[in-house]
């Protein structure tokens, strides 16, 4: 037993150094400069310039007209992916609500119609939804990045299934209790949630925080950019400059990495409990 333990482990050590190595490499080339990367390749052991390269990729501009830096392309990409997720959870849980607990005629069906929407992804719908969101005046704007978006056939089905879990006595519980459906929503099915709000928070802020197709539709002004699309200019950049800054381009990656992770850090005993609650 012993050994299948210490071998289980080291399984999971390997594993994990294999994922991680690829991001060391990048951290590290990032804190040297372009001419020891372009001369000597990838680094191993971190420069001397960490700080210097960090600071230039934070606040200044590399590679944009207007004065996009990265921080500018972090809160673009943070307010994207915290309204993506937010307004997926609102909207899917109302969704889900109304199917489980209210006597709506064709319930099955209307939730079926829901998930059948799975198999229409951004990519099939992308020129319609794009004349919609140019005929509203949403373009180059925060509400038209996020809004077309937030229905989630996926968040649905989380919050469908959770909800028939719950047992039926609590229902009967608030009735008895003259609890009308807005209180038993918020003062009873809410705090039960919030497990899978977490899991779906997590799951939709990362979805959300990598959208480059729709962000790149939706946007010709700069100062909308998320850094999914620096970091695709800057790699677009490199090739046409003498001297490239690959530095530059490795340190928006490490930057770009930093908000997800540390959400999923956040979340994560709520992700997994979510996750498992929802199985049950």
């Amino acid at each position: 037993m012993k050994t299948n333990h210490w071998c289980d482990h080291l399984v999971l050590i390997l594993g994990a150094l294999f994922m991680l190595f690829p991001i060391w490499l990048i951290f590290a080339s990032s804190t040297h400069d372009s001419a020891t990367i372009l001369k000597e390749g990838l680094q191993l052991l971190p420069g001397e310039k960490m700080f210097e390269i960090y600071e230039k990729a934070w606040t200044q501009s590399q590679g944009f007209s207007n004065n996009v830096t990265a921080k500018t392309m972090i809160i673009n990409s943070m307010i994207m992916g915290v309204g993506f997720a937010a307004g997926k959870i609102v909207i899917s849980l109302c969704a889900a609500y109304a199917l489980v607990y209210f006597r709506l005629p064709y319930a099955s069906a209307w939730f079926w119609l829901i998930f059948i929407t799975l198999l229409l992804p951004l990519e099939v719908r992308i020129i319609p939804s794009y004349e919609v969101v140019s005929s509203l005046g949403m373009l180059n704007s925060f509400s038209g990045l996020i809004i077309p978006l937030i229905a989630s056939a996926t968040a649905t089905f989380f919050f469908r299934q959770f909800f028939k879990t719950i047992p039926d006595e609590l229902l009967e519980a608030a009735q008895l209790d003259n609890a009308g459906p807005v209180r038993f929503l918020f003062d009873i099915l809410l705090p039960l949630s919030k497990t899978m709000m977490a899991a779906i928070f997590i799951i939709m802020f990362v979805v959300g925080w990598n959208q480059y197709l729709w962000p790149i539709m939706m946007t010709t002004d700069e100062s909308y950019n998320t850094m999914v699309m620096g970091i695709k200019q800057i790699l677009s950049n490199i090739n046409e400059t003498p001297k490239p800054q690959y530095n530059y381009a490795f340190a928006m990656v490490i930057l770009a990495m930093l908000p997800p992770v540390l959400v999923v850090i956040i979340f994560q005993r709520w992700f997994v409990k979510g996750l498992v609650e929802s199985e049950k």
